[in-house]
């Protein structure tokens, strides 16, 4: 009988637990990529920065260069010197941990990010929408920053029966619930069409008869040249994120100037 192929599915992001089963704590394959991820990033800063020098060299320059890229070209392009820095650590956070998780997508043995599973994406975005309300609370007070936000002046008043319930689901609804499937969609096709190229590999090159076997090239091709396409994808959602978190904060910041 002819091998047949089995596509990708997302079973791949719903594996079975490996420790705790059953119990709040349960930990399956993506739950311990995200630990080691994040216990990696941790390492990584702690040996970066552990003694640093006047005149970086080696790790402790790649770590500077990355922190200063999110200093210079996220917080302060978007909030200025003093605002930037203050919200800094929220921003830098963000940043590195969506770029973390993201990078054991392209990590032999790995291979997947957890990030295309809702659960981390939601409590990112919830960082990020915890600090723009409190952006926007801490300067303005609750009322004044609510009004600020949703209700457009210079406009006839009939119009706010629309545009009122328009604006608040706008701002304080479709802002998290963008920032979580932007990044959670992104990473579940990358996954899954990276699944697919070296599956197809596999397939045409070990199972399939003698006349496909010429496939298996293209599809090697293919899948190498998306992993390239799916390491830009990694770094360009972490900037993405960080970034609209930084323009969300900005936004609270200038709730009166609506």
């Amino acid at each position: 009988m002819a091998a047949e192929f089995h596509p990708p599915s997302l079973s791949d992001f719903f594996p079975p637990a490996v420790l705790f089963e059953g119990t709040p704590f349960e930990l399956d394959r993506l739950m311990l990529i995200r630990i080691l991820m994040s216990a990696l990033l941790i390492v990584f800063m702690l040996i970066a920065l552990r003694s640093p020098k006047i005149v970086p060299r080696g790790i402790q320059n790649v770590a500077e260069i990355a922190l200063d890229f999110v200093r210079i070209h996220v917080a302060e392009d978007v909030l200025g010197k003093e605002q930037g820095r203050r919200f800094l650590p929220v921003i830098m956070t963000i940043f590195f941990t969506v770029l973390a998780v993201n990078a054991s997508a392209v990590i032999p043995f790995l291979n997947i990010s957890s990030n295309a599973r809702i659960g981390l994406p939601i409590v990112l975005a919830a960082v990020a929408y915890v600090a723009f309300i409190y952006a926007g609370v801490k300067k303005f007070g609750a009322a004044k920053f609510v009004k600020g936000t949703i209700v457009i002046p210079g406009i006839p008043k009939a119009m706010h029966v629309l545009l009122i319930p328009l604006e608040f689901i706008s701002n304080f609804v479709l802002r998290p619930f963008t920032l979580t499937v932007r990044l959670l969609a992104n990473m579940l096709a990358g996954h899954i069409m990276l699944v697919l190229f070296f599956s197809a590999t596999q397939f045409f090159l070990f199972e399939a008869s003698a006349g496909l076997k010429i496939f298996a090239a293209p599809s090697l091709i293919m899948g190498f040249l998306f992993t390239m396409f799916e390491m830009l994808v990694i770094f360009l959602q972490a900037y993405i994120f960080a970034l609209l978190t930084a323009i969300y904060i900005d936004l609270s910041l200038h709730a009166d100037s609506h």
